[in-house]
């Protein structure tokens, strides 16, 4: 029998207009983005739905803002598929989006998680600021190939693999300079490589000040055991124990994404039918690279329900 599941965007997604007309046309939205405006002490709302994007990409704006609009998009089917919303078996979210899936799933409270996101969001902002670093996208290479590469760019400084995506789609993390000769082997190797838009080396131990600024936010967070599974990015299983959800929460701002092995255990527990809850549709691309008979529908800010296979 076949299950569903959601799953959730994480930082990258956000895009200015974002949420807006959910909030428009679905109450429960917009109380969720006056909630945010209450805890966060400014306008996100005006942020999402106004910009400027220069805004609204910073680390610490971009992370509440796609957390509030994915949960803003769960509005929307809650009120339109209240039986997807009722028959969902399971849950899994890219790296923040992994707050989201927890809060979709009992295990925090939407206050509780705004606080912490924001929190997350302020500390890896500022390990970004005190190491250059960033991100590389690397298409059309094997794994193997790309592991040589980060072994080899590796002289130039700190780097590793930050992200599992998909077979062909791996994502390095690391100093600027390392990153600049990943992205040349990548592309000698017949590769493609794509600078990513970020503050700085997510997933990787550069970001290791921000563990420990994140382990103060969630010792003061009521967790709680999920009501439904909720895959992990850091070893792409489901837990429990709201002890081992907090350890694994901290360690995944310094542990690589393994979203590929995560959409892999979930086909394996016989999920067939996803459903992308938030902006953008990268997760269903990267659903299609690793099984292409999974049917991922789109819920998001342009209404686009139906997503296709």
């Amino acid at each position: 029998m076949s299950k569903t599941a959601l799953f959730f965007p994480g930082q990258g997604a956000q895009h200015v207009g974002m949420g807006r007309r959910l909030a428009e046309q679905y109450a429960g939205a917009r109380r969720l983005y006056d909630q945010a405006r209450e805890i966060l002490g400014f306008d996100l709302a005006e942020l999402c739905f106004r910009g400027p994007a220069s805004d609204l990409d910073s680390t610490v704006i971009s992370q509440p803002a796609l957390f509030v609009t994915s949960l803003a998009a769960l509005e929307k089917l809650r009120a339109d598929s209240p039986d997807v919303v009722l028959g969902c078996e399971m849950a899994a979210g890219l790296s923040l989006g992994e707050y989201t899936a927890l809060v979709f799933a009992g295990a925090m409270s939407f206050e509780d998680g705004l606080r912490v996101v924001q929190r997350r969001g302020q500390a890896m902002q500022a390990a970004a600021d005190s190491t250059p670093s960033g991100m590389v996208s690397i298409l059309l290479l094997e794994l193997a190939q790309v592991e040589q590469i980060v072994q080899e760019a590796s002289a130039h400084g700190t780097l590793a693999i930050a992200n599992y995506l998909c077979p062909g789609n791996l994502v390095v993390s690391g100093e600027n300079a390392a990153c600049e000769r990943a992205a040349e082997l990548a592309m000698a190797a017949g590769g493609r490589a794509i600078p990513l838009a970020v503050a700085g080396a997510f997933h990787t131990t550069i970001m290791k000040p921000a563990d420990d600024q994140l382990a103060e936010a969630l010792a003061g967070v009521a967790i709680r055991t999920p009501e439904i599974p909720v895959v992990s990015n850091v070893d792409a299983k489901p837990h429990t124990d709201p002890e081992e959800i907090r350890q694994i929460l901290i360690q995944q701002v310094v542990n690589p994404v393994r979203w590929e092995d995560s959409i892999n255990y979930m086909l394996a527990e016989g999920c067939t039918d996803f459903y992308e809850v938030g902006p953008g549709k990268v997760l269903k691309g990267l659903l299609k690279r690793i099984s292409r008979k999974s049917a991922c529908s789109s819920v998001n800010d342009s209404f686009d329900e139906t997503g296709g296979v």
